[in-house]
């Protein structure tokens, strides 16, 4: 039988309705009631939020290019017009899916636990005083009532700002009618809490402004009201080969992204359609990017009330991550690296211990230099102090990523400040951006010897996101893994390449060719008859060199298994194509973010940990690096405690089906029951036992090691 041809269209997702279907699944995790309820709308919120950005960036992109005269089509075969079409369609139908949601299920369970967000019309005399003290005291001093007329254009309204739209009649001239338009500035609080005893009882600010109107709009008759919200492109347009200063380049265009072109709308579904009309006109939007809406015009902003109410039973139940010990006999955590390795995995294990590496550095005086990057890091970061702290002592060099979306504006301040300080801070290379995560020590230890320490994360250094994101720390000085790291920063500084950076994979540079070797080796190892399997864990998956080459992997007899949080661009279980590929997403109470590559290599396993995901901008575009696991004992743990135990997942996986759909890992097929979780099995969640197993109550999975080798890799003394 003739292999079949990997080039046709058909064998490759389309990117964007892929990452529409993740989102999905976290929407199903609002509707899931197994979920406590707060936590699901949480999810509704997060729904909510990761839709704004979709808009924002891949929307907005798309949308330039079709007005821009582009139209090829992708690997999928889709035109860039035929993939407007399907979006336009699927997020009108996840829109409906989420109001529903909130209308139907949460709103209704919110009330019975006396947790109510109330309209004008459901308040009592005494909310309503309220509403009217808070109306004079809050509102008026801030609010500027505009109206549309020769004299007075249309006010310019900055992304994802919350206004509200008016019909006006001005009462000496009834046959006119006017558009009034008022935008409400950030710092007033989206949904206001209301004085009650009984219950815990909210109402929008949307409302409340409209309410107000009657004050703001004196010798007007308000034919309507309808609160609005517009979506703008947020994409950075940076010419960085011509600007002086990335840093000024990156502000200029940062302050202009408020001001993009509008790609979206969401208005209240009964607003006037004159209203709609004129606001679409206004923003030049076509009828589609046109999103009436059954309630508040921005779902994010219900994540107050999860903040909000102190109902514990209505959460997650709390849980405190391990802290990492050392063992007896080290003094500190240098002298417990210069034996072995230490992996940690967060949030099952505490992320302390990576700010106190960086905490500890910039105190101890035997630290000679430090060097870090920073993609992501928190507002309130205790690793930047600690470098502003020891520059005043010692070398410390900062490579902070500009063009990180989103978080421009504090890693700006951050390299101010840290500069001002006196530490040598880089922007990474022209046209890549800057997306490993290394801290880099040079210490001269007691017995003399100057030795490098490093750290090699999957997540960003940022400790408040470490609770709620999974990723992995390596700990590490080994000098083959050190050396390497510091070409890589030598590579950031001065753009120096290396022929080789062994044993670490490094993109730009050669990651792409060795992962499609990786996997050609795998199918090498499955025509010779020895063990041959890949298991990868990511975020995403949509390179077309990396899915052909899983695809000529299938065919050769790999078995791979793909844990994909997100976007999925393969499609598994196609006869003769990916038959040996199974896909599953897992959707939890953590954001899943560590990124693991194991290849069983002939018996001789290797495990791989980093930044990249196997993703065009993390290959080709970005400065990504993976590290080998070398010590058995991490490799089992990663193996047979982290990845068995997400392949195990029954409860919050959802398995990928060749028809690009997704569904739950009991569900059954074609009326079939999934061969995947026998009759009778027991639900399982990965995180809920990485959880226990953190918190000493469950054995971990570690079938290869005997009891004494498990608490040793458990607590990070793997020797």
């Amino acid at each position: 039988m003739a292999r079949i041809s990997i080039d046709n269209p058909q064998y490759f997702l389309n990117r964007d309705t892929s990452w529409l279907a993740f989102n999905r699944r976290v929407l199903e995790e609002a509707e899931d009631e197994g979920n406590p309820l707060l936590e699901r709308l949480k999810f509704l919120s997060i729904s909510a939020s990761n839709l704004d950005e979709f808009f924002e960036v891949r929307v907005a992109a798309m949308m330039q290019q079709i007005e821009d005269g582009y139209n090829e089509s992708g690997p999928d075969g889709l035109t860039l017009t035929a993939k407007r079409d399907i979006l336009a369609k699927l997020t009108h139908e996840f829109v409906d899916d989420q109001y529903d949601c909130w209308n139907s299920r949460l709103r209704p369970a919110l009330a019975e636990h006396e947790i109510r967000v109330l309209g004008l019309h459901e308040l009592d005399s005494e909310a309503l005083r309220f509403v009217d003290d808070y109306c004079e005291r809050e509102l008026d001093p801030l609010l500027t009532p505009v109206t549309v007329d020769p004299a007075h254009p249309f006010p310019r309204v900055i992304n994802k700002a919350l206004c509200v739209a008016f019909l006006l009649r001005r009462r000496r001239r009834s046959a006119l009618t006017y558009t009034g338009v008022v935008s409400v500035p950030r710092v007033l609080p989206r949904l206001i809490r209301l004085p009650s005893t009984d219950t815990v009882d909210f109402i929008f600010l949307a409302d409340l402004v409209a309410h107000h109107a009657v004050r703001m709009y004196r010798g007007y008759d308000i034919v309507s009201s309808a609160p609005f919200r517009v979506t703008r492109n947020s994409n950075l347009y940076l010419a960085e080969e011509e600007a002086r200063s990335l840093l000024e380049s990156v502000r200029t265009e940062l302050h202009n992204r408020r001001k993009g072109d509008a790609v979206r709308m969401e208005i209240e579904a009964d607003a006037d359609p004159e209203i709609i009309e004129r606001l679409r006109t206004v923003f030049e939007l076509d009828p589609w990017q046109v999103f009436p809406v059954n309630g508040p015009v921005n779902l994010v902003r219900l994540f107050n009330v999860y903040e909000q109410v102190k109902r514990a039973d209505l959460k997650y139940r709390s849980f405190s991550p391990r802290e990492l010990r050392l063992t007896s006999k080290s003094k500190d955590l240098f002298e417990e690296l210069r034996g072995h390795d230490i992996l940690l995995h967060h949030p099952f294990d505490s992320y302390d211990a990576v700010v106190s590496f960086i905490e500890s550095a910039a105190e101890d005086e035997n630290v000679l230099s430090i060097k870090q990057t920073l993609y992501r890091t928190s507002e309130h970061s205790l690793i930047v102090p600690a470098l502003i702290e020891a520059a005043s002592r010692k070398e410390v060099t900062a490579v902070i990523e500009l063009k990180a979306r989103f978080d421009e504006a504090s890693n700006i301040r951050w390299a101010r400040d840290l500069e001002d300080a006196g530490v040598q801070v880089f922007h990474g290379l022209v046209g890549l951006k800057t997306h490993c995560k290394l801290s880099l020590l040079v210490r001269r230890d007691p017995d003399g010897v100057t030795r490098s320490y490093c750290h090699i994360g999957t997540g960003n250094y940022n400790a408040t996101t470490a609770r709620i994101y999974t990723d992995l720390s390596l700990f590490t000085a080994n000098p083959e893994i050190t050396r390497s790291v510091h070409d890589v920063f030598s590579f950031l500084t001065a753009y120096a390449e290396n022929p080789s950076y062994e044993p670490l994979l490094v993109s730009p540079l050669d990651l792409a060719e060795k992962t499609i070797a990786l996997i050609d080796r795998e199918a090498e190892h499955a025509r010779q008859g020895t063990p041959a399997r890949i298991i990868a864990k990511m975020n995403a998956l949509l390179d077309k060199n990396v899915v052909q080459a899983l695809y000529r992997a299938s065919q050769a007899g790999v078995q791979i298994d793909l844990i994909v949080r997100g976007i999925c661009a393969l499609r598994p279980g196609v006869r003769g194509v990916s038959e040996n590929i199974r896909v599953r997403s897992i959707v939890g109470r953590f954001l899943e973010h560590s990124r693991i590559y194991y290849f069983a290599n002939g018996g001789e396993e290797e495990i791989y940990i980093g930044s990249a995901d196997w993703m065009p901008r993390n290959l080709y575009e970005r400065v990504e690096v993976l590290v080998p696991l070398r010590d058995e004992m991490l490799r089992n743990r990663v193996q047979h405690e982290i990845l068995d135990a997400y392949l195990a997942d029954n409860r919050k996986a959802r398995i990928l089906l060749p028809d690009a759909s997704y569904i739950r890992a009991w569900q059954p097929v074609r009326g079939k029951r999934n061969r995947r979780q026998p009759t009778g099995a027991a639900a399982f969640s990965a995180q809920d036992f990485l959880m226990t197993v953190a918190e000493g109550k469950a054995p971990a999975a570690f079938p290869a090691l005997d009891a004494p080798n498990k608490r040793k890799a458990l607590t990070g003394r793997v020797r």
